[in-house]
C-alpha cells in the first residue's frame, strides 16, 4: 500500500445503488484511484461501498476500517484490506491517522462527527498539512457557520463540485 497516498472518504451507510449519492461516491473513488490514491473508508454499505467500488474499478487499492460494535456487518466486497477496531472512537482515530487527506460526502450525524473531528484535528495541528474537502453544497452551511464563530478555522475546508476536481485538489497537495 502506498501509505503516503491514502485519502479517507467519509459518508453515509444509507445510499443505495442507483441513487445520486451512491453515484457521486462511486465517482469519488474512481477519480481518486485513477489519480494514484489508495482509498480508505469505513468499509460497509452505502457511500463506503460505492467509493470502494469506484476505486477498485479504476484499478486502485482500498482499505476498510471496520468496528466490532457492528458485529453483524461485514465489510463490502470491494475492500482489499480490513483493519478491525474495537469501537467507534478507535475506528474514527484510525481513519484520521491513515488519511493524508479527507473527503466528506453528504451524510447524517455520523458523517457530521467525522467532518468535525477531521476539521478539529487539522485546526489543532494534530493533522497538520492534511487537506479536508467537502463534496458539493451539503455541508457548506455548516462550514460557513463554524467559520463565522471561529475565524481561525477559515479556509481549512475546501469544496469540490465534481470528483475530478476533488482528485485535482489532492494531486496539488500530495
Amino acid at each position: 500500500m502506498a501509505q503516503g497516498r491514502i485519502i479517507t472518504v467519509f459518508g453515509s451507510y444509507e445510499p443505495k445503488a442507483g441513487s445520486g449519492e451512491y453515484e457521486q461516491a462511486y465517482q469519488v473513488g474512481y477519480e481518486l484511484a485513477k489519480a494514484g490514491f489508495v482509498l480508505a473508508n469505513g468499509g460497509y454499505a452505502g457511500t463506503m461501498e460505492a467509493s470502494a467500488k469506484g476505486a477498485k474499478e479504476a484499478g486502485g487499492e482500498t482499505i476498510g476500517v471496520s468496528c466490532r460494535a457492528f458485529a453483524r456487518s461485514k465489510v463490502n466486497d470491494y475492500i482489499d484490506r480490513e483493519i478491525e477496531t474495537h469501537n467507534l472512537r478507535q475506528r474514527l482515530d484510525k481513519l484520521i491517522e491513515l488519511g493524508k487527506g479527507y473527503v466528506v460526502l453528504p451524510g447524517g450525524t455520523g458523517t457530521l462527527s467525522e467532518l468535525a473531528y477531521a476539521w478539529e484535528m487539522i485546526n489543532k495541528g494534530f493533522s497538520a498539512g492534511r487537506t479536508l474537502v467537502i463534496m458539493g453544497e451539503f455541508w457548506q452551511p455548516v462550514v460557513e457557520l463554524v467559520e463565522q464563530v471561529s475565524p481561525r478555522s477559515r479556509g481549512m475546508v475546501q469544496k469540490a463540485s465534481e470528483a475530478k476536481e476533488l482528485a485535482e485538489i489532492f494531486q496539488k497537495v500530495q
